[in-house]
């Protein structure tokens, strides 16, 4: 088990670092240019040009690999069907946004991702016959399998929005992600039953998501793109309720419910009073941006708590997991 842990790491990665130069001259050729927002930090102009769409290059990898593992079955196929489904809907607004300099409707987006979460989360619910939630200390806690899947689906479609929002600095999104992965693999590994499977997605996942940042950190020769933030976010969200772990996923994802709770705190506040911000800028990151601190600096911290939380997330699943032991 271990080698193949470590093979789907390794092979993802070399994989993805042979093909994105050729994929960057792709995307730059086929005029996937990232188009910057005006009401941005004035700093992140001079990105505008930059390839975008790099998560779809993951999305390709990861589920070639996947079938090349033999890994599609009941735990995994929910993660690869978000993986996909919310890549396409992430691609085409790619490619609006290159095209236009806007993307898909935010309206039209949630739709698309409320369809695919709900029919996610009714097939890991009737695949598993879920009846009840993992409660951290406590156990497990009766549910109704409607309100399961309404649930669920908020989760997946929260999780979504919030791996997009965070993906606004170089390295910021890719390398969070890593760490939700590797926590999740983990989780996936010494669950009850074990879910080997699931635990070598995720490592494609991770292997991926490594690869992509040998070209993403600062300065970032590509970005990520909605295919990829959208995506991977509907993905850990999926992976997390596979594992029955979901009431652990905000911790292990505090950087990106951080991220999307500064956006609505920001918004809220604005319309409450009239024109006041409680920061410089949301999300978070453009916050502390505007404060003077250097992209990397910010980087690299939202990085550390991405770590931390990821170790207490493990380390609070294995205590109930002693607990019910």
């Amino acid at each position: 088990m271990t080698v193949e842990l470590i093979q789907a790491i390794l092979l993802a990665f070399a994989i993805i670092v042979i093909l994105m130069p050729a994929y960057i001259r792709l995307m730059r050729w086929a005029g996937f240019a990232k188009q910057i927002r005006m009401d941005g930090p004035e700093s992140h102009q001079v990105k505008g040009g930059t390839p975008t769409a790099g998560g779809t290059l993951l999305i390709m990898v990861v589920g070639a690999l996947a079938l090349v593992f033999n890994l599609v079955d009941a735990s995994t196929f929910a993660p690869l069907a978000a993986l996909g489904l919310v890549g396409a809907l992430g691609f085409a607004d790619d490619w609006l946004n290159a095209r236009t300099g806007d993307g898909i409707r935010a309206r039209q987006k949630l739709l698309w991702q409320t369809a695919v979460a709900v029919f996610a989360a009714w097939q890991i619910q009737r695949t598993y016959d879920i009846v009840a939630v993992g409660v951290p200390f406590v156990g497990a806690v009766p549910i109704a399998p409607w309100l399961y899947i309404a649930f669920a689906a908020f989760a997946i479609v929260a999780m979504s929005n919030g791996v997009n929002l965070t993906d606004g600095l170089d390295g910021l999104a890719g390398g969070t992600l890593i760490f939700a992965f590797v926590s999740f693999l983990i989780i996936a590994l010494l669950n009850s039953p074990a879910q080997p499977n699931l635990a070598i997605l995720s490592s494609l996942l991770i292997g991926g998501l490594l690869g992509f940042l040998w070209f993403n950190v600062h300065p970032a020769q590509i970005f990520m793109g909605d295919s990829g933030s959208l995506s991977l976010g509907a993905t850990l969200a999926v992976i997390s309720l596979i594992t029955g772990q979901i009431l652990i996923l905000p911790l292990i994802g505090i950087i990106f419910v951080v991220e999307a709770g500064s956006v609505l705190l920001q918004v809220a506040y604005f319309k409450a009073t009239h024109g006041r911000r409680i920061f410089r800028m949301s999300p978070l990151h453009h916050h502390y941006e505007l404060g003077g601190w250097p992209e990397t600096k910010i980087t690299l911290r939202f990085w550390i708590v991405g770590a931390l939380a990821g170790l207490l997330g493990v380390t609070l699943f294995l205590a109930t997991l002693q607990r019910l032991v």
